[in-house]
């Protein structure tokens, strides 16, 4: 076992613990980046490029037809193929995180529409679900298993928010396991059928699944309830006759107490595990081979790379497998690098440079090797996993159409989580809804003022009624802090003038005939 060094361009701050890849004809794709999709790639979905142990991220596109994919973080994904001859494969991409913490019960059909030196189109439909759907997760797996002709996805484990029902305002956020039901899902025509098994007692999240033919195996995982993770391995089988589906789980002897592993396939039959965690602040150094045959799993002891200093004695890793026999780790940077999130990145080859070559996939891996958030678990669930699914390998693309994540926004200032004024204390460690119409995320509102900022509705003091009657009427809204100057330009600011003395009127003379006048004028007359 090979462990090599690679570097990640300046772009890298968009990875980030819970995203996926996903294999097309060979090329890497990245998706679930770090934030909301910006203008330079609207999709959120890159292709990798990975050369000379460097690997640089261009933008893909979506055909007209596609529907809007967030950029989900923890998703349960698998591969589907139209028949076992079709080099052509979609993936099924079920549950995750968005960027607001809001968890998706949404699943979704990615294809390769077209691809050349320097544009990538794929195609992306919604899937409408019906039946025992499954609720809001993430931290999953979903598997495709084949029987009598028929196949079917299995859906299995992770994590969502507890219960309205059962919220209280210190516990609003909080997440727990699902529920153990094993959910089977036919995509083709939507239906959603849930089986509860007397084996499965436990939820588990951040588990590794295999599947080959109509079995399922899981191996590992963590379980919040009781902070352990499984030592034991399970075997799901399922039957698709012309009736009702027919799901069965047996318990073998030969598990590994592991979480968020890695699973990388070597051969036909054959697997490696490596990483993950043994206990809740140990990584699990160990690396395990894995043999399927028939209805038979093996798994043996296998001796492990040369690990470096910087890999024993980090707190937190994380990685994905990269398919072929690779596996991409990576391990935070901390203080080491002069950008705050940055990462180490290190490809784990588990084959010798002579069994390097080309080969066909026939069984399916699920492997989800992402864990919780900082703060939604114990100190382990920091390691959320990267996923690489393909072998490191260099594209013809042309550098012009290189993503430049300078040309971007800064993520800190937008979103939910910003510091809307001076006076803002919203906080994402601690915040507990305020208003009856939050859920997982504060209200906020727009202020008119120049070309408009959002800022919390708590932060501005707005009671609830204000809050829905702004939201109801057509009117600007401007915050405490520039308020003063709106109210300045509605009206004119007073100015004291000084007072002009008023010059004095002339009196209106007017002749008056007094009685002595009269006599005067009498006497005149008659003189």
């Amino acid at each position: 076992m090979l462990l090599q060094v690679v570097s990640a361009s300046s772009n890298s701050s968009l990875l980030q613990p819970g995203f996926s890849l996903l294999n097309f004809d060979g090329h890497v794709f990245f998706f679930g980046q770090k934030g909301w999709p910006k203008r330079s790639c609207p999709t959120g979905v890159f292709l990798l490029d990975i050369k000379q142990d460097e690997f640089k991220m261009k933008p893909a596109t979506f055909s007209k037809d596609s529907c809007y994919l967030p950029p989900l973080r923890y998703p349960a994904l698998c591969t589907l193929r139209g028949n076992a001859e079709s080099d052509d494969c979609q993936y099924i991409i079920h549950g995750g995180k968005t960027p607001n913490n809001d968890i998706s019960d949404k699943a979704y059909v990615m294809s390769l529409v077209s691809k050349n030196s320097k544009k990538t189109m794929f195609q992306c439909i919604e899937k409408d679900l019906g039946g025992d759907v499954p609720e809001a997760r993430y931290g999953h797996t979903i598997n495709v298993v084949h029987s009598r002709g028929k196949s079917v996805s299995v859906i299995f484990g992770g994590r969502s928010y507890t219960p309205l029902a059962q919220r209280t305002t210190e516990k609003w956020n909080s997440v727990v396991d699902c529920l153990p039901s094993v959910f089977l899902v036919d995509f083709e025509f939507g239906c959603c059928t849930s089986y509860i098994l007397p084996e499965l007692q436990d939820g588990l999240a951040f588990h590794v699944s295999v599947a080959r033919n109509d079995t399922v195996y899981i191996l590992g995982g963590h379980s919040l309830q009781n902070n352990t993770r499984s030592p034991s391995l399970y075997k799901l089988k399922v039957d698709l006759p012309l009736g009702s589906p027919a799901v069965t789980c047996t318990i073998l002897p030969g598990g590994i107490s592991v979480s968020s592993a890695i699973v990388t396939q070597m051969s036909d039959t054959e697997f490696v595990l490596v990483g993950g965690y043994q206990s809740d602040s140990q990584k699990r150094l160990a690396c395990n081979t894995i043999v399927l045959e028939d209805s038979k799993i093996e798994i043996l002891e296998r001796v492990g790379p040369d690990w470096t200093q910087d890999i024993k004695h980090c707190r937190v890793w994380f990685g994905y497998d990269m398919g072929k026999g690779s596996v991409l780790l990576g391990i935070p940077g901390a203080n080491k690098q002069l950008i705050s999130d940055a990462h180490y990145f290190y490809i784990l080859r588990c084959k010798g440079a002579e069994d390097d070559k080309e080969e066909e996939l026939t069984t399916e891996i699920c492997s989800q090797t992402s864990t919780e958030d900082p703060g939604d678990s114990t100190p382990f669930e920091d390691s959320e996993e990267f996923c690489f699914s393909a072998e490191a390998s260099s594209f013809d693309v042309d550098d012009t159409d290189t993503y430049n994540e300078d040309d971007e926004e800064d993520e800190s200032e937008t979103g939910y989580w910003i510091t809307c004024s001076a006076s803002c204390n919203i906080d994402i460690n601690t915040w507990v809804p305020f208003y009856s119409t939050e859920l997982n995320k504060p209200a906020m509102i727009l202020c008119s003022s120049g070309t408009g900022h959002w800022v919390h509705a708590q932060c501005m003091d707005l009671s609830e009624s204000m809050l829905l009657r702004l939201s109801e009427a057509n009117v600007k809204y401007f915050c405490n802090e520039h308020v003063h100057l709106n109210k300045g330009l509605q009206t004119p600011k007073k100015v004291h003038l000084k007072k002009q003395p008023m010059k004095p009127l002339r009196k209106k003379t007017t002749m008056k005939l007094t009685t002595p006048t009269k006599k005067s004028f009498l006497r005149r007359l008659f003189e």
